[in-house]
């Protein structure tokens, strides 16, 4: 039987609160017509917390800016009166594909890993509450699940009464003692391993991890062999568009080094790669399948994909132009959070004006809290970055006379999504000091990087330098062997740290300067026959020649 796991990510259907997307790429009841169409039955992951490498772990950015403060993923009012508003959206949405009303939804999970709470804050009332307003709308026309990796002490306080246990790992751990302590939890029934990592996430700055196909066939051909029920984690790699990626974090607080902000890719070396094309990963599985007579369905083909070319870019605008300043500025004495100022993701320009010293000073620049990453200006000459990942967040500035005005480019790297320190608010959250100065007012322009049709209106200006937008445009030509436009990956080769976007469509953050990550895919549903356009939001450092590369092969290990 071929069964689809899948999340649902609040983010994505209620970007702002009490507005809801159930249309295009959010339309979830043509989803599940299709895997029913397809006669796959599903695992249905409505969260609220999902995890799965995204944003804030699948939340909605505008829960951080609610006032008073309210507790993520736990039995705080605030929080569970969310929860249970949104879920009266969603779930009538999702109650006609329950197996029991004839639909192909035979499970349906609660929260995601909740047992791994780094913070030994194992809240059963909010796991109880959660199963009861599951159960109000599920009843008994689907099996409700929980998913906590293989530790006993996750299983046991994921664990919920009368909801199935489930665990997951990867070939890499002693399967038989992941086992063991599952059935410490769930004393009978099936084994099931809901998800079975045959890759794991990538960080910017790391290279990718190595997950070899000689372990995962040998636990394959132990699940097969013991009666074991398993779901690939990924089957189908995917991509982060936008600024969906999210981070982990291996800190002792927030503001501690440890934060590891997430690739755009989530190619996740998995069977059917990024573009969805099969691997040696997968072959070697599916001939694993035949062997033991299960059955497989036919092999995809390797699409194919398109080599279009160089593309020049020319700098349109610099961020620091009145006319790349989208949004009203905010003034306030001290620095405020992206979420305080109603911003959910891209950059936040802080400036102020340093006040007078005299004579020749050398002083150092802190800023106690910064997320994430920030570059320093002094009268819009860059002196150098801050970054949260590195506790780099000091730098001496050389200070001399009045009216010097200090910008600082804050960026959101992506908000923490593995379990510790959620509650991940963005930009400057504390005083910044220049030597024994406490340095404000300051004036905060956000930059969402929603949109770029703006641009079209731009003349070129050819001395612009970073920050700054550039633009371009290519030709997806047709032939007789290729009528449509095909896959492709934009190579960021020589450029440094930024944003792209292909006919208006964010494909994503690019970071060749450190890697691994090079090329940012682009699904052909992007392009259209004729003439395309790119728009890069270059940050440090364009490249020599102003050029970017769309072409055949992805580069993930640069």
């Amino acid at each position: 039987m071929f069964i689809i796991s899948s999340y649902v990510e609040w983010s994505f259907h209620e970007p702002y609160s009490g507005v809801y997307n159930f249309e295009g790429q959010a339309d979830i009841e043509h989803f599940l017509t299709i895997t029913k169409q397809e006669n796959m039955n599903v695992l249905i992951r409505p969260g609220p917390f999902i995890s799965a490498e995204r944003d804030l772990g699948g939340h909605p950015y505008w829960l951080l800016k609610e006032k008073p403060s309210l507790h993520l993923r736990s039995s705080d009012p605030n929080y569970k009166k969310y929860v249970k508003r949104w879920f009266s959206v969603l779930m009538p949405k999702i109650v006609p594909f329950l197996y029991g009303n004839g639909g192909n939804i035979i499970m349906v999970q609660i929260e995601n890993e909740y047992g791994h709470n780094d913070l030994g804050n194992c809240d059963k009332e909010y796991t109880l509450w959660l199963r009861d307003l599951m159960l109000y709308y599920v009843g008994e026309h689907a099996q409700l699940y929980t998913t906590d990796e293989c530790d006993s002490s996750f299983l046991k306080c994921g664990q919920i009464p009368n909801v199935y246990s489930t665990v997951d790992f990867a070939a890499i751990v002693n399967v038989t003692e992941c086992f063991d302590n599952l059935r410490q939890v769930q004393k009978k029934g099936p084994l099931v391993n809901s998800e079975f990592y045959d890759g794991w996430v990538a960080f910017w700055d790391s290279p990718r991890p190595i997950r070899y196909t000689k372990d995962i066939i040998r636990v394959l051909k132990y699940f097969l062999e013991t009666n074991v029920s398993f779901n690939f984690f990924m089957f189908h790699g995917g991509t982060n568009f936008g600024f969906t990626s999210g981070a982990n974090t291996n800190g002792t607080t927030l503001d501690k080094s440890g934060y590891r902000p997430q690739l755009t890719s989530y190619d996740f070396s998995a069977p059917l790669n990024e573009a969805g094309d099969p691997t040696e990963k997968y072959y070697a599985i599916k001939q694993t399948l035949k062997k033991a007579n299960f059955p497989t369905g036919s092999t995809p083909k390797i699409a194919p994909k398109g080599n279009y070319g160089t593309v020049n870019l020319l700098p349109v605008v610099s961020l620091f132009d009145s006319v790349a300043r989208r949004l009203n500025p905010v003034l306030n004495d001290v620095p405020l959070c992206f979420e305080d100022m109603d911003i959910n993701h891209g950059l936040v320009l802080y400036e102020t004006n340093l006040p007078l010293i005299e004579g020749l000073n050398k002083l150092p620049l802190v800023i106690k809290s910064l997320r994430d990453r920030a570059i320093i200006f002094l009268n819009n000459v860059k002196l150098g970055t801050m970054s949260r990942s590195y506790s780099n967040t000091t730098m001496e500035l050389s200070i001399t006379g009045s009216n010097q005005k200090l910008s600082i480019l804050v960026e959101n790297q992506g908000r923490i999504n593995d379990k510790r320190f959620l509650e991940d608010r963005k930009g400057i959250l504390s005083n910044v000091t220049l030597g024994k100065h406490i340095l404000g007012p300051w004036v905060m322009t956000g930059y969402p990087l929603n949109e770029t049709s703006w641009l079209k209106t731009q003349n070129i200006q050819p001395n612009v330098k970073p920050p700054a937008f550039y633009r371009g445009v290519f030709i997806v030509p047709q032939d007789n062997k290729h009528t449509k436009p095909l896959d492709t990956f934009l190579d960021t080769s020589g450029w440094t740290k930024g944003v792209a976007f292909i006919n208006g469509i964010n494909i994503g953050r690019y970071w060749p300067a450190v890697g691994p990550q090079i090329t940012l895919y682009v699904p052909a549903p992007y392009l259209v026959p004729g003439l395309n356009t790119i728009v890069m939001v270059e940050l440090e450092g364009a490249s020599k020649d102003f050029t970017v590369k769309l072409v055949d092969k992805p580069r993930l290990d640069g």
